[in-house]
């Protein structure tokens, strides 16, 4: 019953909302670099369209197919990402793993609203789809950093 418990108070009406208004949700018509991230365990999916300038994310679209902690994820990385670097992002990326499986900090601002999901350090089956919209982000700002280099 307490696991139950968990769960439910796990999708807390924040997170809920989160999901509900994901930010820069579809696909740009013009993008620097395109990834679809997938996680295995239970089949989320997220892609990413960016665009860059300066190495500054300047336009960003994204297209989540995932559960209710996925798509809060996103939402908080929609929020925050105009503007950032791949430092930044590279960062907010390992932080957030480290929140999830080493009970390490809260990311840094501007990306300190994922600590919402620090209850979802018990569920490790959800840690995958929490990630995929910054692995895929920052996939797509290295392809599109690679590209402009060539």
């Amino acid at each position: 019953m307490s696991g139950e418990t968990d769960l439910i108070k796990l999708y807390s009406t924040k997170i809920l909302a989160l999901a509900a208004e994901i930010p820069h949700q579809g696909r740009l018509e013009t993008a620097d670099a395109t990834v679809k991230r997938r996680s295995p365990l239970c089949g989320s999916t997220v892609t990413v369209d960016i665009a860059l300038d300066n190495g500054k994310v300047s336009r960003f679209a994204q297209d989540v197919k995932a559960c209710a902690l996925g798509q809060a994820s996103a939402a908080i990385v929609g929020q925050a990402i105009i503007g950032r670097t791949l430092a930044e992002v590279e960062t907010a990326r390992d932080q957030l793993k480290a929140m999830l499986s080493a009970a390490g900090p809260v990311p840094d601002a501007p990306f300190d609203g994922l600590e919402v999901l620090i209850p979802a350090r018990e569920f490790k089956n959800r840690h995958a789809s929490i990630q995929l919209a910054l692995e895929a982000t920052l996939e797509a700002m290295q392809t599109a950093l690679k590209s402009n280099c060539a």
